[in-house]
């Protein structure tokens, strides 16, 4: 949360819980998120790299910051002593590149998981990447059935400031394997409208994205989550801040969706076909049963 986050920490988090037998709820990520200062902005949500992250004292000096707020346990056992013993010595240098606790980036971590009528299971964000002007927002929905007819309408001009591309049939099973969405990002960041469109897709990120882009919709598409009955032109009201992420549509309508609008079929071989008939929804690790 201090250093800013990959949306890829809250599918790998709950990943090793359920290898670990430790249940963990999603709401947890709010709750830490809340009370943990976004201390550094580094690339590509700022202009620092994880080198001079390095050179200002490193993971421990920030360490070392949190602990000033109290949120570092000094006693957890390291492979080289304790965490206290470790970042004993650290020190940063200076109040850029590792802000102080007292003038944070932001009060908040770099990570929200949001809820809503299109992601009744949870969706995440990084929201220490996204423009100030585009957390809270009612956007025009695109809808594109993968990632590459996505990609061909942003480089062909398509999408338009106030749009929200929606990428369906990208999460663990659909994908199958969950693909990253780093190209439709890139593109929109690389044309300018990073901060004038947003991107939701049932798929996920690189640590490398940035701009409103909200990943791991759950439940996803393949099954027949909210993402699925989407239509162009409908409008999707994002409250990161909030942690909503809703349709402007009825129930009603929503209902009547169901009944006339058909999930895409998948027909995976071999390997992919059983990972894709075993894996869970991204919101509980896309762990396989």
């Amino acid at each position: 949360m201090a250093l800013g986050c990959s949306t890829n920490t809250v599918l790998h988090l709950t990943a090793i819980a359920y290898e670990a037998g430790v249940e963990m709820d999603l709401n947890i990520i709010n709750e830490i998120s809340k009370v943990t200062p976004n201390l550094c902005r580094l690339s590509p949500a700022g202009p620092y790299h994880i080198e001079e992250l390095d050179a200002a004292g490193g993971i421990s000096a920030v360490m070392k910051e949190l602990d000033k707020k109290g949120l570092i346990n000094k006693d957890i056992i390291t492979v080289s002593g304790t965490v206290g013993e470790r970042i004993q010595g650290a020190n940063k240098k200076g109040d850029k590149i590792i802000a102080s606790v007292e003038n944070p980036y932001s009060q908040t971590g770099g990570i929200q998981v949001l809820y809503g009528n299109l992601a009744p299971d949870g969706a995440v964000v990084k929201k220490s990447a996204v423009d100030e002007k585009m957390m809270k927002v009612k956007t025009t929905a695109k809808v594109f059935e993968s990632e590459e007819e996505a990609v061909d309408a942003i480089l062909g001009g398509e999408i338009k400031p106030g749009d929200c591309v929606v990428i369906r049939y990208e999460g663990p099973k659909g994908g199958p394997g969950m693909r990253e969405m780093l190209t439709p990002t890139s593109a929109l960041s690389g044309m300018g409208l990073d901060d004038k469109v947003s991107l939701i897709t049932d798929g996920r990120f690189s640590g490398g994205s940035r701009g409103a882009a909200i990943g791991h919709v759950s439940p996803e598409a393949c099954e027949m989550g909210p993402i699925a009955y989407v239509k162009d032109g409908d409008v999707v009201d994002i409250d990161i801040p909030g942690g909503k992420l809703d349709i402007l549509v009825s129930n009603e309508e929503f209902e009547e969706r169901k009944k006339t609008m058909d999930i895409k079929e998948t027909n995976y071989k071999g390997y992919l076909g059983k990972y894709a008939k075993l894996v869970t929804s991204a919101s509980t690790g896309a762990i396989c049963r």
